[in-house]
């Protein structure tokens, strides 16, 4: 479930270079996480249950190759990124993150990739 939550904000925090998107590769994740209604109003964007900026409908975009290959198309410094974003995520939106994850990972089977992935990246 914590890996969800990571990779959909992997996308949210991050970008991947081969995609052009290199712009994202200094988003300013340290505003994203330490704002509990910009945080929330990001998954309702990645959710289809609110409105996307920009950027939300990239990161959107981004979530399930993201969840399914534990970022591996990200830079170094856009793990850490999207690390800070999914811990950020579960610790202050678990309600939220159940969600998330259960849209991109409904059987589970990211969930201990998720887990390694935050342990390492997201503090």
């Amino acid at each position: 479930m914590k890996l969800l939550v990571f990779l959909t904000l992997v996308a949210v925090a991050t970008a991947r270079p081969e995609d052009s998107y290199e712009k994202y590769e200094n988003f300013d994740v340290e505003e994203l996480v330490s704002n509990v209604r910009l945080l929330k109003s990001y998954i309702a964007c990645f959710l289809g249950e609110g409105k996307c900026t920009p950027e939300g409908n990239d990161f959107k975009k981004w979530i399930p190759e993201s969840v399914q290959s534990n970022c591996g198309k990200c830079s170094d410094h856009q793990k850490h990124l999207v690390g800070k974003v999914i811990k950020a995520s579960m610790d202050k939106l678990p309600e939220e993150w159940k969600k998330l994850n259960a849209l991109h990972n409904p059987d589970g089977k990211y969930d201990e990739g998720v887990k390694n992935f935050v342990e390492k990246y997201g503090q």
